[in-house]
């Protein structure tokens, strides 16, 4: 059997990006009915409810979430297929952080933080989280995101579950390197 983070990234393709691998489709709103999920997931790798729960129970980033039977499963935030995680919009603090890496710098200098293949820009609450951010994409480069001027111009953000700061986008003049 493969390793709960193996397992976990595993769970994150179908949930985010690709639900076809295994034969499901997402609703709407994300959700993957768990049935279907476990079935799927075990033609390619063994996986019960008992590992699946214990996945969304340990994951330290709070990816996933199950409905409060368990029937359903959806990653939190993270999407690169269109799907509503009915996220709440929320206020943000004045100041958020955004890691990456260095070879980026100079498009996000030009351009601002925009999604690529996601659904939101990701934003984080402290520093220490965006450093590990930007360390998975080689040397990192922290940009102090001057959120609570943007939600002033008209700016939507929302928070997802595990407390991720979302945005469709961040202009470079909101952008402190």
């Amino acid at each position: 059997m493969k390793n709960l983070t193996e397992l976990s990234r595993f769970l994150s393709l179908i949930l985010r990006h690709k639900p076809e691998t295994v034969g499901i489709t997402l609703d709407e709103h994300g959700w993957a009915d768990v049935e279907l999920l476990l079935k799927g997931m075990n033609a390619v790798n063994p996986i019960d409810m008992e590992t699946l729960e214990e996945i969304v129970r340990t994951d330290e980033k709070g990816r996933y979430s199950f409905n409060e039977d368990k029937t359903l499963i959806r990653a939190n935030q993270g999407h690169s297929v269109n799907v509503d995680v009915e996220l709440k919009k929320a206020v943000p603090p004045d100041i958020l952080w955004h890691g990456t890496g260095e070879k980026y710098a100079s498009s996000i200098d030009k351009q601002g933080l925009i999604p690529k293949s996601r659904l939101y820009v990701h934003l984080s609450a402290d520093t220490q989280t965006a450093e590990k951010v930007g360390a998975r994409h080689g040397k990192p480069v922290i940009y102090k995101v001057l959120a609570g001027k943007m939600n002033a111009d008209g700016y939507e953000f929302f928070l997802s579950e595990n407390g991720v700061w979302l945005t469709k986008r961040v202009p470079a003049d909101y952008l402190v390197r």
